[in-house]
């Protein structure tokens, strides 16, 4: 399990698919900083959703814990976060987020190796279409070698990781540790507050660790899962954040030209950089390869968790048309249907590509913010539960102990300054193509769940169906 959650995240090669973000708004102060800001962020969060996972581990998480710990309205609170977390964009835009990062390697490769090459949206839509077949395939059709996929995922996570840093410390270009250290990039993105341009940077960083729950929305397949879930979700923040870190410091120190990385051609700086370092077309392509790898496992766990959440949401009678998509294929042994819806929102996500030039900046932070929405939600009300009524919790193997208060006040502060940032846009001035419509579309989705609670939820949701008993 500790192998899934750490491939889920698949930090370092996270960090370096998408630091366009970071080195925009920021460069190298806003990566490594960033990074270190969102690895004690992210634990700390991790640590306050583990003791929540060691009571109820369960494949709702998020909206079942809310309705057990909400001090009013749990049935419209719970099915408000479900709708965020499980119907909507938190974990279906974040499982777009893979395939959207591997077509736009892809593309970077093609237009690598035929500069005369000039790619249109349309075409990286058509990739992450493509990209999409490979996972949806093996989780309908080889569900037996997932645990074999894992474990291969975890080998290469750690395996790729010294391959692609020796390579670039062997002939990558020096730069200064003031460079690595200090130097901040205000200048790229148009915007003239350095608070705001560090904050807008921090995107890369963050959403590097988003998705650490996803080992929890599998707890119902997990043996032990009040152990086991708790511990590979803190382990994987953990190990992934070190990896991360060590990778990000040797990035700066290698990468040669910040500005020559920026504006590339090819629109990918990672692409770039390993050119610079290998003068070879294909040694940089095999070394990109060691990221797209990883991403598919990352991508192939990804779906069968966000699948398995949509399910548990269905099951509860809190997705619409629930009676039909909470259904079990009784060939394949799995929610088929939910698969497809799951499969079928990616889809229809990845036409945001064709009318927008910052569709994949604006993906992250709508994954990245409903995500970190449905993590304060229960950590708020678990921190008002342990304060007025210690007694009544029933605490699992894992606990925080006298760090529970000061360590859930410390990340609902963290998580509210991220919430407040990720949906500023990437550039100034703002204009149709460049505006980051995360929040727009999330203010849309809490819009439409409202209205879903009034026409249907009210009567239909009664809480989450599932009721875990103590040991």
């Amino acid at each position: 399990m500790l192998a899934f959650a750490a491939t889920l995240q698949a930090s370092w090669e996270a960090i370096g698919a998408s630091m366009f973000a970071g080195l925009e708004n920021g460069g190298p102060v806003a990566l490594l900083y960033g990074l270190i800001l969102a690895i004690i962020g992210s634990l700390g969060m991790a640590l306050s959703l583990a003791e929540l996972a060691s009571i109820t581990p369960v494949a709702g998480a998020q909206y079942h814990w809310t309705y057990d710990l909400a001090p009013f309205a749990p049935r419209f609170l719970s099915f408000m976060q479900g709708e965020i977390d499980a119907f909507i964009f938190a974990w279906w835009a974040n499982a777009a987020t893979s395939p959207f990062l591997i077509g736009t390697q892809i593309k970077a490769l093609a237009v690598q190796s035929n500069p005369s090459y000039s790619p249109k949206p349309w075409h990286t839509t058509l990739i992450i279409w493509a990209v999409l077949l490979i996972p949806l395939a093996v989780n309908i059709y080889g569900r037996r070698l997932l645990s074999t996929v894992e474990v291969i995922g975890g080998i290469i996570h750690i395996v790729f990781f010294p391959a692609v840093l020796i390579t670039l410390i062997v002939l990558g270009s020096r730069n200064s540790s003031e460079f690595v250290w200090t130097y901040f990039e205000n200048s790229a993105s148009g915007w003239h507050n350095d608070g705001v341009i560090w904050s807008v940077g921090l995107l890369t960083a963050v959403y590097t660790f988003s998705g650490f729950d996803g080992v929890v929305h599998m707890a119902e397949e997990v043996k032990d899962a009040r152990r086991t879930v708790p511990r590979s979700m803190v382990y994987s923040v953990l190990i992934n954040g070190i990896v991360a870190l060590g990778f990000t410091i040797g990035l700066l120190y290698t990468m040669g030209s910040l500005e020559d990385a920026l504006n590339t051609p090819t629109g990918y700086p990672l692409l770039e950089i390993f050119y610079a370092a290998t003068k070879s077309n294909a040694a940089a392509s095999g070394m990109l390869m060691m990221f797209i790898l990883p991403g598919f496992v990352a991508l192939l766990n990804g779906l069968a968790s966000v699948t398995r959440l949509t399910w548990a949401f269905a099951r509860d009678e809190g997705l619409p048309f629930s009676s039909y998509f909470v259904h079990i294929s009784s060939w394949h042994k799995i929610p088929l249907r939910a698969l497809f819806l799951v499969s079928a929102i990616i889809i229809l996500l990845a036409v945001i590509n064709i009318g927008s030039t910052t569709a994949f900046n604006a993906l992250l932070s709508l994954a990245t913010l409903g995500q970190y929405i449905s993590y304060l939600i229960p950590i708020v009300f678990f921190l008002i539960k342990r304060i007025r009524a210690p007694q009544e919790v029933r605490w699992g193997s894992f606990r925080l102990g006298i760090w529970g208060i000061p360590l859930n006040i410390f990340v609902i502060m963290y998580g509210i300054y991220i919430v407040i940032f990720l949906p500023f846009p990437p550039h100034y001035p703002v204009t149709a193509q460049n505006m980051n419509y995360a929040a727009p579309v999330f203010l849309a989705v809490v819009f439409f769940a409202i209205i879903d609670w009034f026409v249907r939820g009210h009567k239909c949701w009664q809480g989450p169906r599932i009721k875990v008993t103590a040991d």
